[in-house]
């Protein structure tokens, strides 16, 4: 499972080897137990990761919960995820964002992501 955190000042990307439906089941637990509120519907988000890397390793993803991908500019690549969205607050643009992926392409999208943040900072 591939989880993206957005929270004020940043966007975090984690593989979890947990199930989406396990990982959401637990989600549910916690916030009847606290009697804190939580938002699910299903969305879209997106990452950007290095161009360089599109044409070698992203072409050969196939996955149902990739969406698109969209050339933004000469370094980066959009890639459009569908999954999950998990909030407290229904308009909160922050909260957090799941969906199952092949575990490579989990994988190979966090590597990606991480190396698309060392080059922006």
């Amino acid at each position: 499972m591939l989880k993206l955190t957005y929270t004020d000042d940043k966007i975090s990307l984690d593989c979890l080897k947990q199930s989406l439906e396990d990982w959401i089941n637990t989600r549910v637990l916690i916030s009847i137990r606290s009697t804190l509120s939580i938002n699910i519907e299903s969305s879209t988000a997106s990452i950007l990761v290095p161009a360089s890397s599109f044409i070698g390793e992203l072409n050969k993803i196939n996955s149902e919960n990739i969406v698109e991908f969209c050339h933004c500019d000469r370094e980066s690549v959009e890639v459009v995820l569908k999954g999950i969205w998990l909030t407290s607050v229904v308009e909160s643009e922050t909260g957090v964002f799941v969906t199952e992926l092949e575990e490579y392409t989990e994988y190979l999208l966090q590597s990606l992501f991480e190396r698309e943040l060392c080059t922006q900072t």
